[in-house]
């Protein structure tokens, strides 16, 4: 008995010396935000065929022109709350337009995404961030293959954003499958819902609202996924609303600005690469435009598109994705001085190499033809080639 009690106690003993378990730390909204971000440097002068040939997208193309930071973002992203999550993305090196300086801070993102169920599958997103309209305007430059976007449907939405208010919706499985598409690979654009629905300023990024009406715009897409593996995704899209020609964008004082009727709708096809891939978008629409032969702006139609093939494959571990693109946009860009008339006709072939994971090269052969036409030049057909190579570095 007494050894049978000794025993006991000391079980007893054992149970009672345990450590108590660690109490969880806190947890700080802090501590759930991430950091990542991309750089990419350029040049453009290699087999030059027209020092003159200038664009607004990349201003180191042509004359003078020489390497350039063309992007320098850091992202800071994170569910600060099981139904909020926030965005912010600025820009190390911008050029602010009329600026000859380069490499100003500006931003690029700031939105919060309000989640609306526990599934997280409709969301209201408030703040500055990407306007709904065309697949390649919503791919991140970090995957987007060509080293600019086309012409026809970016001048919808130059910067790609605007101050506003979207509603998205998604089931959960579409949206893991918008999240598995975004990558270097498969050069998804993100998740933006099957559904969205939105107003804005109509400004462009990072410019005030100049008028007493918003913009309002609508997209439908979805991501099929097939048997073999193949994903395709079409979508159309639209938005309306008026745009302000400001006196800031004029090129003189004889040339009016005012408001201007600003609609637009898109269709758009993706077939993922996988390992063949193509994407090709068209739109049409109206917009402020500049006309040389009364020398002012009116409300003009537009029209234009791309398609654009790939391939994707692998070398040991090393990424290769060639491709072509071509283009073509006829109409007015309003963010541009005068609301500018362009005409565009491009060509770019090229392949992106990714031997590392923090590391892509891009080698791009462009083949253009622009036309423009403004307050300061009534007829300006520039034509010619141009080897282009971009390398960016992904953290």
């Amino acid at each position: 008995m007494a050894q049978a009690q000794g025993t006991v106690t000391s079980a007893q003993d054992s149970v009672i010396a345990q450590p108590k378990p660690p109490q969880a730390a806190k947890s700080h909204w802090y501590d759930k935000i991430s950091l990542r971000g991309y750089v990419q440097i350029r040049y453009n002068r290699l087999l030059e065929t027209n020092p003159q040939l200038k664009t607004e997208y990349d201003r180191s193309v042509g004359d003078k022109g020489g390497f350039l930071i063309r992007r320098a973002r850091l992202v800071f992203s994170g569910n600060v709350h099981d139904r909020v999550f926030i965005y912010i993305q600025p820009d190390l090196a911008s050029t602010p337009s009329g600026s000859s300086s380069l490499h100003f801070v500006q931003l690029r993102d700031a939105y919060f995404d309000i989640s609306l169920d526990k599934k997280k599958e409709y969301r209201l997103r408030v703040g500055q961030s990407k306007v709904p309209y065309g697949f390649e305007n919503m791919q991140s430059s970090q995957n987007r293959l060509t080293l600019d976007r086309n012409d026809a449907l970016n001048s919808a939405l130059p910067n790609e954003r605007d101050l506003g208010l979207m509603f998205y919706w998604a089931p959960e499985h579409i949206r893991k499958r918008f999240s598995e598409l975004a990558n270097s690979r498969l050069k998804g654009s993100g998740d933006y819902g099957v559904f969205g629905l939105g107003i804005y300023n109509g400004q462009t990024a990072n410019r005030p609202e100049a008028n007493n009406n918003q913009h309002l715009v609508a997209r439908l897409s979805y991501p099929f996924a097939f048997k073999n593996g193949q994903i395709v995704e079409p979508g159309l899209q639209a938005y309306t609303g008026l745009y302000t020609v400001t006196s800031d964008q004029l090129s003189s004082t004889e040339i009016k600005g005012g408001n201007f009727t600003d609609r637009r709708v898109a269709a758009s096809v993706v077939v993922y690469p996988q390992p063949f891939g193509f994407q090709a978008e068209y739109n049409i629409g109206k917009g402020p435009e500049f006309d040389p032969a009364t020398k002012t702006i009116q409300s003009k139609s537009l029209k234009g598109g791309y398609a654009q093939a790939m391939y994707a494959f692998k070398l040991g571990d090393q990424n290769f994705i060639p491709f072509v693109k071509t283009q073509f946009y006829e109409g007015g860009k309003k963010a541009e001085t005068d609301a500018r008339y362009s005409k565009v006709y491009e060509t770019e072939i090229g392949v992106e190499w990714q031997p590392l994971p923090n590391f892509e090269l891009a080698t791009q052969y462009t083949i253009t033809d622009r036309t423009t036409k403004d307050g300061k030049n009534l007829d300006n057909r520039q034509h010619g080639q141009l080897l282009r190579v971009q390398a960016q570095f992904n953290f």
